[in-house]
């Protein structure tokens, strides 16, 4: 366990709550103490209200902060005497514990406190410090964990039973600090949940926290429970993007809506769903009730094998008599899969929570392997979980659910994104909610966004096996496709037919039109699968209803595209997919127009370049954005009905029009 406190950081910071920040930070940086928000951290502080009067308060992590990059806005100032008089409470529901809490802050901006704030507040000590680690988190699920512990920590700390987190948990651990508490007390272990920490300074809190959570992992050490073996298991080279697309369409059809399904093949989680005993062990249930899941076994697909898929609806059929009422509330489609060859498969509606998904329960592979090896995994029973899940304020988070974006859960590949257009749409893409594929023959397209719901994949278009590649990747990825845009393109410079070498002419037919179809041919079956029907939206050219002079390969490819668009259209109507086209003309801010380009057109017609870039009936100009948005719009509800339409964005032409 690595202590990451440094002196001359810590220096910088000069306030009790700039203090607690920084050691918030430390504790978030190590994934093995906290994973995605988890975890929660407070200290007390005397303040002088607005009247004057000094008043204790409570400054404890605010809910949708995560400790990693939390700042000193992401705590949440309570009133400590009212917190006090509320543990003194007899019974506390957890709507009014909520309401009790966000009356009595200090900031009305401020993110609402915590669920735990009130044992924040009860334990008497300055700093408080609260991890789910992996170490100990082990332990605790491990065959004899109490006895376990006790033997770890002794006196050091006191250990309390599990209770779910709220105002019962903040009673039981009053009482038995009150009870247990000695000079020698470090710390505090919630069995199947976390380790406490506290100190009088943030930094005697933090080694604490360091120190504890060390002697958990030395445990596991001496007695063989800490070092797995090495993973041998290698991903499969064979395709597996048909596969992985009827995977996420028969979930997406289970849950009612899209969703995105991000497998994991790494050698780790591979060699975890291969074990034999997996059946066993993928369906014991969380680490911690933070990680509320079910599990079940589900043949998919007419498979030999069983995915054991995973949820975070847990033992939803084995209690169904006691939340029939709610019902409709829960979503019964797993959130993972565990697959021989697919490996660890993370099931969301945004990218975000199969990252999530996926770092979770990474670390609870480890965690249940380590239990395993200490002597048998051991986790809460299912009506503890149960508890968790129909936990009053767990429905009202579903309640309050904001509204999902408009491709939330849906897949978009765009080609030639790395610029113009094809970038225009990926951004239009993403502000919409979809997760989006990029591909380019320029290799910035990999760095062109660094977020989770964004691959960028070097790609020629014109290289069928590269295509290929690419549409493997992009499926293991996201899980599928639901909506292709059609961008990449070359408009070499103007060149009459008497002067036009056939090298050119066959350049831009393979790379405007050829590739095209293969990108279409090899995107089809997918696009059959998509839960929502698929989308294809070419981006065409003015020049395919009004060709002009000296641009005979670029007209008569985007004209040939544009054919080929149609017959697909007829053709896959029947499979729900539809098939339209944009035909934009003199978007200046693309790759297609270099200077030397833009020049030659703009003299044929004895123009000036800007007269030239407004040369349409509204004399606008038209920029990548506003393709885009409409190439957005028509993988929308709007075109919902449309297919094979040709939709001008010029301005205005006459010749079109």
């Amino acid at each position: 366990m690595q202590n990451r406190w440094n002196d001359q950081d810590a220096a910088r910071h000069t306030t009790d709550l700039a203090l607690r920040v920084y050691t918030s930070r430390l504790l978030g940086q190590d994934t093995t103490l906290v994973l995605h928000g988890g975890g929660n951290t407070s200290v007390k502080v005397a303040e002088t209200n607005l009247v004057g009067e000094e008043e204790e308060i409570l400054y404890v992590k605010g809910s949708g902060w995560d400790l990693e990059t939390i700042e000193e806005a992401g705590f949440a100032p309570v009133r400590m005497a009212h917190l006090l008089k509320l543990a003194q409470l007899k019974r506390l529901t957890d709507p009014q514990m909520v309401n009790e809490l966000k009356t009595n802050m200090t900031q009305a901006a401020a993110p609402a406190p915590s669920v735990e704030t009130i044992l924040h507040a009860s334990l008497p000590y300055k700093y408080v410090d609260h991890t789910h680690a992996d170490a100990v988190v082990t332990i605790t699920n491990s065959q004899n964990g109490l006895a376990r512990i006790q033997e770890i920590y002794g006196e050091d700390m006191v250990i309390i039973p599990y209770v779910m987190p709220g105002f019962d948990l903040a009673q039981l651990c009053a009482k038995h600090f009150a009870a247990d508490v000695t000079e020698k007390t470090m710390g505090m272990i919630l069995m199947n949940h976390g380790i406490f920490s506290f100190g009088e300074t943030a930094k005697a809190s933090y080694d604490r926290m360091i120190e504890l959570v060390g002697r958990a992992e030395d445990y596991l050490k001496t007695h063989d429970a800490w070092r797995l073996p090495t993973p041998k298991a290698t991903a499969t080279d064979k395709p597996l993007r048909g596969e992985i697309s009827q995977l996420r369409q028969a979930i997406s059809a289970t849950a009612g809506v899209p969703m995105l399904l991000s497998c994991d093949m790494s050698p780790t989680c591979l060699a975890f769903a291969q074990r034999d005993d997996i059946a066993t062990l993928s369906q014991q249930g969380p680490a911690t009730p933070d990680h509320v899941i079910r599990t079940k076994r589900l043949p998919l697909l007419g498979r030999n094998v069983e995915r054991y898929t995973i949820a975070y609806r847990r033992y939803f059929e084995e209690h169904a008599g006691q939340a029939e009422d709610k019902k409709a509330m829960l979503d019964p489609a797993p959130r993972m899969v565990l697959d021989p060859e697919l490996g660890l498969c993370s099931i969301g509606r945004r990218a975000k929570d199969t990252t999530i998904i996926n770092d979770i329960y990474r670390h609870t592979q480890e965690i249940i392997q380590r239990a395993t090896l200490l002597g048998g995994y051991q986790a809460l029973p299912a009506s503890d979980i149960f508890d968790v899940e129909y936990w009053d304020l767990e429905q009202a988070k579903l309640r309050k659910g904001s509204k999902p974006a408009q491709f939330s859960g849906e897949v978009a590949l765009v080609t030639g994104a790395a610029s113009g257009i094809g970038k225009a749409c990926v951004e239009a893409l993403l502000e919409r909610g979809a997760a989006v594929v990029g591909l380019d023959i320029d290799r910035d397209i990999e760095q062109l966004y660094q977020r989770p719901d964004f691959l960028g994949l070097t790609c020629d278009v014109a290289d069928e096996t590269a295509v290929i590649q690419a549409l493997e990747s992009a499926v293991r990825r996201f899980g599928g496709l639901d909506m292709l845009i059609l961008n990449a393109g070359i408009f070499p410079a103007g060149c009459r037919i008497g002067e036009l070498p056939t090298a050119q002419w066959r350049k831009v037919i393979n790379i405007n039109l050829d590739s095209n179809l293969i990108l279409m041919r090899e995107c089809y079956p997918l696009l059959k699968l998509a839960p929502a029907s698929g989308r294809v939206v070419i981006i065409g050219s003015k020049n395919v209803p009004a060709p002009g002079p000296g641009a005979a390969a670029y007209s008569a490819s985007k004209a040939a595209l544009n054919q080929l668009a149609r017959v697909a259209a007829l053709e896959w109507g029947s499979d729900g997919i539809r098939i339209n086209s944009l035909h934009p003309d003199a978007v200046f801010d693309t790759a297609l127009w270099t200077d030397e380009v833009l020049q030659s057109r703009a003299t044929h017609y004895n123009l000036t370049i800007k007269e030239y870039k407004r040369k349409n009936i509204m004399q606008v100009e038209i920029c990548s954005h506003d393709v885009a948005h409409l190439a957005a719009e028509m993988c929308g509800s709007l075109f919902a009905k449309t297919t094979a339409a040709q939709i001008p964005v010029d301005g205005g032409n006459d010749r079109v029009i």
